[in-house]
């Protein structure tokens, strides 16, 4: 029988962290050598891709494995209070019941991610969580998870909100839905050309039937 497999990214796409990261990020500014931002300029920088934005920022690239742990450290005080995507526990659910198997590779923290998990009962859900502070190196850690669970790479799908998170899907030789809910805007995501661009749960839900209907079909044929 034919693997389903979907991996997720987690802040922005599972779980509502778009506020609280914006507002971490601005109090780390001055420590880390960055300009602070309003609620406009924040929303100016959905258009940009993650490279983009690292570049506009002109903090030392070397720097940003340090700041992703503040990040965090930082997120960690409030994760147990946010919220997942509204329209996303019923979605994730539904893919469960319809034998896909779930994973998630993410910049966050594996103790945030299981932290949330528990408190709105999605744990059950999900069977591994990858982790790393590479923002640019998710690519890395996609593979390790395919590796390291045995998976076919035709049977994988990575569902995510950021430029970066096309890239990483192409760098692993996947299929990649982008979700136009969380950092990046669904025209900058449109220009990265994921396979597919879904702007409601529904739609991702749709997409992700439609990936493994059509690599089935390829793997019989």
């Amino acid at each position: 029988m034919t693997a389903k497999v979907v991996l997720f990214d987690f802040d922005g796409t599972i779980a509502d962290t778009y506020n609280a990261i914006a507002k971490i990020t601005n109090q780390l500014s001055s420590e880390f050598g960055y300009k602070a931002l309003n609620e406009e300029e924040l929303l100016l920088l959905k258009n940009l891709s993650s490279r983009e934005i690292v570049k506009l920022s002109e903090i030392s690239i070397f720097k940003i494995p340090f700041l992703v742990r503040r990040v965090r450290s930082e997120l960690s005080k409030e994760i147990a209070d946010l919220s997942p995507i509204k329209g996303m526990t019923s979605i994730l659910f539904e893919l469960k019941n319809r034998g896909y198997t779930l994973g998630i590779v993410t910049s966050n923290n594996k103790e945030n991610v299981e932290i949330f998990l528990r408190k709105n009962k999605l744990d059950s859900l999900f069977s591994y969580v990858y982790s790393s502070t590479s923002i640019f190196g998710k690519h890395r850690v996609i593979n390790q998870a395919i590796r390291n669970n045995s998976l076919r790479k035709a049977d994988v799908i990575y569902v995510g909100d950021e430029t970066r998170d096309i890239r990483s899907s192409r760098k692993s030789n996947i299929g990649v839905v982008a979700v136009s809910w969380g950092f990046n805007s669904a025209e900058i995501l449109q220009e990265y050309h994921p396979d597919y661009l879904a702007d409601t749960p529904q739609e991702l839900l749709q997409a992700i039937n439609l990936h493994h209907s059509q690599t089935a079909t390829t793997t019989v044929n």
